[in-house]
């Protein structure tokens, strides 16, 4: 059971992590659908938000979690270990948060990676969802600079699949190279399409003197109206 403290530390930094996001982003697009039970979530790790964005997303739902950290990190942030984590190091903590009917939330990459195609996957992605009977749900995210001034970040959750490597790493492909066709291609001051906005960020500063102009056209033709009547 969590002491006081703990709890007032884990609102604190839950609500840290969505204003990050907030902050620092245009916002968060998603296509699919968060799992709504046990599985084991892989994604691809090319952008330093990813831990930031599947956490505030699984808390804004409402549902359970668990993110494979590792250990040096975890030693390096100990608040961490009171976000819904579970160390890399202990692979019983989680099958036990799958048991329970969490999602383990796996980076198979096991490090950060340049932005581009998929590194090398590790197969104990593949051996939490064997051992514990639950499929494998690829989830595909990039975060890109586009036509607005902040970065703007897009996630595809994929079906469930069977735990096998080979599989996972074919969806994980397909699914970026849609994604990354889609911003080629797309008009970069929209957003994407078919996905839908899960968190608004920060509007770019055009965008919001576009507001207080429509505004002073307004004022502007009022007084005109009213210097001809």
């Amino acid at each position: 059971m969590m002491r006081p403290w703990e709890r007032l530390l884990t609102v604190a930094f839950k609500a840290l992590f969505r204003r990050t996001l907030q902050r620092g982003l245009r916002g968060v697009w998603v296509r699919g659908a968060l799992p709504g039970q046990a599985c084991v979530l892989a994604g691809n790790h090319h952008s330093w938000w990813d831990g930031y964005l599947l956490p505030v997303l699984f808390w804004g739902a409402g549902r359970p979690f668990r993110i494979v950290v590792g250990e040096r990190r975890l030693r390096e942030f100990a608040f961490f270990r009171h976000l819904d984590t579970v160390s890399a190091s202990k692979p019983r903590d989680a099958l036990a948060a799958l048991k329970r009917g969490e999602v383990l939330i796996v980076f198979p990459e096991g490090e950060l990676c340049p932005p581009g195609p998929l590194g090398e996957l590790s197969r104990g992605v593949v051996w939490f969802a064997e051992q514990a009977l639950v499929p494998v749900v690829p989830v595909a995210s990039r975060v890109v600079l586009r036509g607005h001034e902040y970065p703007e970040a897009y996630l595809v959750f994929g079906a469930p699949i069977e735990p096998d490597l080979k599989l996972l790493r074919e969806q994980l492909e397909q699914m970026l190279a849609g994604l990354d066709d889609q911003i080629r291609n797309a008009p970069p001051e929209e957003p994407l399409p078919g996905f839908e906005l899960w968190l608004a960020g920060r509007r770019s500063t055009h965008e919001r003197m576009a507001a207080w102009g429509a505004a002073l056209g307004k004022l502007i033709a009022l007084a005109e109206r009213k210097g001809a009547s």
